[in-house]
């Protein structure tokens, strides 16, 4: 399992806001996987996203990722460039609601 946390220092979010950041992480995480392993290769796969609100906004994304031994893929490495993918996503998102509040 791959786990990272980011700290993201932004104006104020709606609960809806914060919902489809940690859904954008998700499904960018899963997209990507499934870019490069087919649903037959995967053996098991769990993403979750946890947001915590506090001083700073930290994003934390959990990848799961097993596939059978047969099937050969750098797993670690294919879990690191979804998590990289999903949370550029989340960063060009927030960047996008920080402009939208600007105006």
């Amino acid at each position: 399992m791959t786990k990272r946390v980011i700290h993201i220092g932004l104006p104020e979010l709606s609960e809806d806001e914060l919902i489809a950041l940690g859904e954008l992480a998700q499904e960018t995480a899963i997209e990507y996987i499934f870019e490069h392993l087919t649903r037959s290769e995967v053996k098991d796969i769990e993403v979750t996203a946890r947001i915590n609100k506090e001083e700073t906004l930290d994003l934390e994304l959990e990848i799961y990722l097993e596939v059978p031994i047969f099937v050969k893929v750098d797993v670690d490495k294919l879990v690191e460039e979804a998590l990289e993918l999903a949370y550029e996503k989340v960063e060009e998102r927030l960047r996008e609601i920080a402009g939208q509040n600007k105006t």
